[in-house]
């Protein structure tokens, strides 16, 4: 058992367990899953469908930090995202080709995004928090550019399907989320990029003097992580039918850094875990869910989810672990004084 709670992701799988077990006490209903026309329904799918975004914001999030980086401009592509695709959806014909170009231009957008912030970073060297934080204040003034300032509202069923279409009866943010961890795990853990990835996180200048071309990997996962807040950003804009360039993906980078670091992701880069992001995020949007199936006043969310959060880190700290364990265990037995062996004299 206590091997089982060294490994990295045992605290924040029985912080997930234990809050949907409080869940199903309050209300036994909580997991009923229901099939109605073809597609499943209950609040385990609308946690699934609704964590989605969040969770590609925090796998693209988890190879930056991994980096030693930080991103913290993905709640403005979000934004600039869903506002450029729902722009030119509103002012062309409804139909699959034209929401086609309008995921292609936010997409293609999203990535010139993710450039800008690898250029400033990895080019430039300037410090990722400062270089992301030009992004996320620009971003939001260039989404208000993008609307006019107004909210713009889609009615196309081709475009929603991405926020709230169902294909093989599970919604279709849910495929996308996982076909995106699927890739991203395969490309790090099935090749040499994930090892890289760690080397250029835990030791910068020895990766360098290696031959490993740091630069040029740290461009590359602020690129995948623009791409990620891009695909995130189609899907609550398609969620809502509409791009609000004030409001959409806001403070969803904290939400993401916060899912990193519950799933065992340091901050000081190096060793990183997909997976334990996706339960990171998946924890995060179950907290939403609770608050607002238990009848708790939306206000409190922050609180209660900052408290949620501050419990799980505590357990994943060894230092406060053996603190705990130290007050109330029991106290160390103080040995018995030695005394020091008699001389024996030998005479010959």
């Amino acid at each position: 058992m206590k091997g089982l709670t060294k490994q990295r992701l045992f605290w924040p799988v029985v912080a997930l367990l234990v809050l949907l077990l409080g869940d199903l006490i309050a209300s036994p209903s909580f997991f009923k899953i229901e099939l109605r026309d073809g597609h499943l329904y209950g609040n385990l799918v609308d946690i699934l469908k609704n964590g989605a975004p969040l969770i590609l914001i925090a796998i693209g999030m988890t190879l930056v930090i991994a980096t030693r980086g930080i991103d913290l401009s993905v709640g403005a592509v979000v934004a600039i995202s869903g506002a450029l695709a729902c722009l030119w959806v509103s002012d062309n014909p409804d139909g699959v080709g034209t929401t086609l170009i309008a995921f292609g231009l936010a997409l293609g957008l999203s990535l010139l995004l993710g450039v800008w912030n690898g250029w400033l970073v990895a080019a430039l060297g300037i410090q990722p928090i400062i270089a992301t934080l030009i992004l996320m204040v620009a971003g939001r003034g260039i989404a208000q550019l993008i609307t006019d300032g107004q909210i713009i509202t889609v009615n196309s069923h081709s475009f929603e399907w991405i926020g709230s279409g169902f294909l093989l009866t599970l919604p279709g943010a849910i495929l996308i989320a996982l076909a995106v961890f699927v890739l991203a795990s395969v490309l790090v853990r099935r090749s040499a990029l994930g090892l890289l990835v760690e080397a250029v996180g835990g030791n910068p200048e020895a990766s360098r003097l290696a031959g490993l071309r740091s630069a040029r990997l740290t461009w590359l996962v602020y690129v995948f992580c623009a791409l990620c807040a891009g695909i995130a950003g189609l899907m609550i804009s398609a969620n809502v039918h509409s791009a609000d360039g004030n409001h959409a993906g806001l403070f969803i980078e904290l939400d993401a850094i916060l899912a990193v670091v519950v799933g065992g992701t340091q901050l000081t880069g190096g060793r990183f875990s997909l997976g334990g992001s996706v339960i990171g995020a998946l924890l995060i949007q179950t907290l939403t869910t609770t608050v607002y199936a238990l009848g708790i006043p939306p206000e409190a969310i922050m609180l209660f989810k900052a408290l949620v959060v501050l419990a799980v880190c505590l357990l994943q700290s060894p230092a406060f672990r053996r603190k705990f364990r130290r007050r109330h265990g029991a106290h160390p037995v103080t040995p018995a004084p030695t005394t020091a062996p008699e001389k024996v004299e030998v005479t010959a």
